[in-house]
């Protein structure tokens, strides 16, 4: 079965349900889930609030939709605008979002 969605639509929705959280950030699983390989979540995140660091679960990479973020590896940081594909490395990362900002995250699980 095939299904279509909007990734903007999905973005400004989550943008403004982070803009209610006191965290500052909100996601959706769009597809896949814990008890699958593959997994897809809109997240977002209102400038200056971030993701923790935390260990890459598996295979990943970010697609930002909107915004501009900062995925930071140690002392290493990549600039993520819209349009831009990054690759998470393995280990420990967090994602700073410089101002609000929306992306896909994509995982693929280690079995």
């Amino acid at each position: 079965m095939s299904q279509k969605l909007s990734l903007i639509a999905q973005a400004r929705h989550q943008l403004r349900l982070a803009a209610d959280a006191d965290s500052g950030r909100s996601a959706k699983t769009i597809h896949g889930g814990h008890e699958r390989a593959l997994r897809q979540t809109v997240i977002a995140l209102i400038g200056q609030h971030r993701l923790e660091e935390h260990n890459n679960p598996g295979e990943a990479t970010i697609n930002v939709i909107q915004g501009h973020i900062r995925l930071v590896s140690g002392t290493t940081v990549w600039e993520g605008l819209p349009g831009d594909f990054l690759i998470v490395p393995p280990g420990r990362n967090a994602i700073e979002a410089v101002d609000d900002s929306a992306f896909l995250l994509t995982v693929v699980k280690s079995l």
